[in-house]
């Protein structure tokens, strides 16, 4: 049995521009060769420039008139992100689609980032709230859409406010649940932000079920030499089209998200149990609904990082 193939109709994207995190490989270069092909100027910060580079000859391989720009971003660095905060504020391109998609996932022994966070909720959550603000004036200016992805590792799981980067009880699960959890109350309170101030800016958070992409998969600079049984198990499965979804369909919440949502909404795939299927709105998970959390996580991120939303 093959996999089902969906699609979102993207309409032509020509004069958008768009920035995806992590889109050297799996879901985050779906997203990208989607938006490229359908004309949008692809923005991709990357922290590894060879996979990066691969990538985008990917991209134009499939779509010759491709617009598609590397630039360098170590999501784990907050003086990073606001380099490519500069950088792009000096170009003064408005930006007209955010997608915060790239992370990483469960390294098996606890590591920090330059600024000395657990390297899940600084990469997944405070990099990309870091990234979002230091581009703010440019997505308002583009009157942007940004989607923000969280996992369905979020349905379950806490802030771990007394001990936010597990220094005391690390938990390889735990912690991931918690980025995810904390970038989906970010893209929802977001787009609160932004209707109370006017920023014109659109603001959903979508998830990509799962799928066999890199995140369960061998990766020597998280410290797993090996893949996961959990992601062998899944790529058989993704083969076979039961119950969970492929690389391709991963994508395309956020696709949807991006070109479709009006704000405030959750997109993700529509099988039972979310893991696969054809992508859709539905309805927030426990952990994504108590706005008091979101509000407080936004002013703790703001102080962590740094980064004011002016």
């Amino acid at each position: 049995m093959a996999p089902t193939t969906y699609e979102v109709p993207l309409g032509d994207l020509t004069g958008t521009r768009a920035v995806v995190t992590g889109a050297s490989d799996g879901i985050g270069l779906r997203i990208a060769t989607a938006l490229a092909g359908a004309g949008a100027e692809v923005i991709a910060p990357v922290r590894n420039s060879r996979k990066g580079q691969a990538a985008a000859d990917q991209i134009r391989a499939l779509h010759p008139e491709a617009k598609v720009q590397l630039r360098e971003l170590d999501l784990s660095s907050l003086a990073a992100v606001a380099d490519l905060g500069a950088q792009l504020r000096a170009e003064g391109a408005p930006i007209h689609l955010l997608i915060n998609n790239a992370g990483l996932m469960t390294p098996p022994e606890r590591g920090v980032t330059t600024d000395g966070f657990e390297v899940q909720f600084g990469t997944n959550h405070l990099g990309h709230f870091a990234l979002t603000g230091a581009l703010l004036p440019l997505l308002r200016a583009g009157r942007a859409h940004v989607v923000t992805q969280t996992s369905i590792a979020a349905r379950r799981g806490t802030i771990n406010f007394d001990d936010l980067n597990w220094e005391r009880s690390y938990d390889a699960m735990r912690a991931y649940r918690q980025s995810k959890i904390a970038c989906g109350l970010f893209g929802l309170e977001l787009d609160r932000r932004s209707r109370a101030a006017g920023w014109a800016i659109t603001a959903t958070i979508s998830h990509p079920g799962v799928a066999p992409s890199n995140l369960l998969a061998a990766r020597p600079e998280v410290g797993r030499a090996a893949d996961t049984a959990q992601v062998r198990v899944i790529r058989r499965l993704s083969k076979l089209g039961i119950l969970v979804g492929t690389v391709d369909s991963a994508g395309l919440p956020a696709l949807m998200a991006a070109t479709s949502g009006t704000g405030g909404e959750f997109y993700g795939p529509q099988w039972p149990g979310s893991a696969g299927g054809p992508p859709g709105r539905q309805k927030l998970w426990k952990p994504l609904r108590d706005n008091d959390t979101a509000a407080r996580l936004w002013s703790v991120s703001a102080e962590l990082t740094g980064v004011g939303y002016l």
